[in-house]
């Protein structure tokens, strides 16, 4: 006879990977609210509400604002599938994971892809879009990541839109690691399809998707010549759902649309500034940190939500992380494709980006490799992060 399941015991961690983030209580106690039918008026009232709220965060005036019911890879998936038809023109820019991934997405729907690479841990050239359009004008979409969690890239993004919009394409953008902890400004840069993920800087557990598209974008979808190739993602039914119309879709993800509220009241709460200046003050002290240890950042231009470090020769990456996660409850990233092995991925998300953080990190990381390399100085890491924080 088979033994009963154990009861769920699960470990309280330190959440500084590359997602997801720490989830503040107020979050998870709403996510414990009664659940309610999803067509039921009180539940409607709460989808309008975090349309709202979505709406400030993401800087935009846009109707089309929704969550979709899944991880930030099916918002990736909606905003792709929606705007492209088979035989369509997209050109994705490619830098890291997600660059690749979101290519991958397009051929799946049938797109002509038209790679712009650029090595990983860089950013993407904006003469080279330029260069792609012009070499393939019929390009009806340009895809691109604003924060590239596989490298610690951050992507500016108002020189490239100005290109892609002269030469009569959309702009689509992945900020599934930038929204909420670094600006984010839908409308003045022009971008019409952008989604994101709640895992990661709006410290919500991960499950939907934040999506916007401009008026153009929503234009483009309603002149298709072929459905959707996706019936779950069609925008086309989904706003009738999220929009005054109320039509049955599917049975959204009641008490996931409760922790996305209260994460996007606490985000609002803070103020879109402070919050940003709180992320771009940490990573200021960590990486005075980091770099005091003699560790060296990979990308040139590096988000202040995902700090991606190469690792220091002769330190054993694996053992690092596990003794990080054993003795400090401490989670962090492994590099991806080429960092495999090479790079760590430290993450300052939301409600895990804090002084506290910072101090506790650097202290563990310290003691762990004085240890494995005894002639390493201690206390500098410390002492140059306190700079940074105005303490002696």
């Amino acid at each position: 006879m088979n033994q009963p399941a154990k009861p769920l015991d699960v470990p309280q961690r330190v959440l500084l990977g590359p997602g997801p983030s720490d989830v503040p209580a107020r979050v998870l106690s709403a996510m414990a609210a009664p659940t309610i039918g999803h067509l039921d008026p009180q539940y409607l009232h709460i989808m309008d509400e975090t349309r709202r709220m979505l709406r400030e965060v993401f800087q935009t005036r846009n109707e089309m604002t929704l969550a979709v019911s899944g991880t930030g890879s099916a918002g990736m998936e909606a905003a792709v599938v929606n705007l492209i038809e088979a035989g369509d023109e997209m050109a994705v820019c490619v830098n890291g994971v997600f660059g690749t991934r979101m290519r991958d997405v397009a051929q799946r729907a049938g797109a002509r892809v038209h790679s712009i690479e650029a090595d990983w841990g860089q950013t993407t050239d904006a003469s080279a879009v330029a260069a792609a359009l012009k070499a393939h004008p019929k390009t009806k979409v340009v895809g691109i990541v604003h924060a590239e969690t596989s490298t610690g890239a951050h992507q500016p993004l108002e020189e490239i839109s100005r290109i892609v919009h002269d030469a009569g394409a959309l702009l689509l953008v992945d900020t599934v690691t930038s929204l909420g902890g670094i600006d984010v400004r839908v409308d003045e840069w022009k971008i019409d399809a952008c989604y994101s993920g709640t895992q990661k800087c709006l410290s919500c557990p991960p499950g939907l998707a934040p999506l916007t598209l401009s008026p153009a974008a929503v234009s483009a979808i309603e002149k298709r010549k072929t459905k959707v190739q996706s019936w779950y993602l069609d925008v086309s039914m989904l706003r009738q759902y999220w929009g005054e119309q109320r039509v049955y879709h599917h049975t959204a993800p009641i008490n996931m649309t409760y922790a996305l509220y209260e994460a996007l009241r606490i985000v609002l709460e803070e103020g879109l500034e402070k919050r940003i200046a709180r992320h771009a003050r940490n990573h200021r002290a960590l990486r005075a940190g980091l770099e005091a240890m003699g560790m060296s950042y990979v990308p040139k231009h590096s988000l202040t939500t995902l700090n991606a470090v190469h690792i220091p020769d002769g330190v054993d990456d694996a053992k690092v992380r596990r003794r990080l996660l054993e003795d400090f409850g401490i989670e962090i990233g492994a590099g991806l494709g080429p960092f495999k092995g090479k790079a760590w991925r430290i993450g300052l998300m939301g409600q895990s980006s804090s002084e506290r953080n910072v101090v506790l990190f650097l202290s563990a990381l310290e003691t762990i490799m004085g240890q494995m390399q005894p002639s390493l100085p201690r206390g500098k890491a410390l002492a140059a992060a306190a700079g940074v924080f105005g303490k002696p």
